[in-house]
């Protein structure tokens, strides 16, 4: 099993910036990827951002050269810098970890409000 926990959303104003944090735990070694989806109300969730184990990263194109996933193995903790917060970036954030047997995991979600 493994835990995710999600950190640092809010209220933000249209071109600023948050920092999510995605700290997991348990059986870490079982993941193969990590990344962040976001849900919108009355929308579907979608990918924002994705880094495996040992492949490259990918973004949604929406968020490309605005957001930054970046992983750090020692601490078990991805994390998602969003530059220039539109106000359609608004949406429940959730991290996800894909296990090397396919299991998703999924952290609670935390709120991003942007503000136009």
């Amino acid at each position: 099993q493994v835990q995710l926990v999600e950190s640092g959303g809010g209220l933000v104003q249209a071109g600023g910036s948050l920092r999510l944090s995605c700290a997991a735990s348990g059986s870490t070694f079982s993941i193969n990827a990590i990344g962040w989806y976001r849900q919108a109300p009355g929308k579907q969730r979608e990918l924002v951002a994705a880094i495996p184990s040992g492949g490259s990263t990918n973004y949604a194109d929406s968020v490309k050269g605005r957001f930054t996933i970046s992983r750090d193995n020692a601490k078990n903790t991805v994390y998602l810098q969003m530059n220039s917060l539109k106000p359609e970036d608004t949406a429940v954030y959730y991290c996800n970890a894909l296990s090397y047997d396919y299991y998703d995991y999924w952290g609670q979600g935390t709120q991003v409000t942007v503000s136009s």
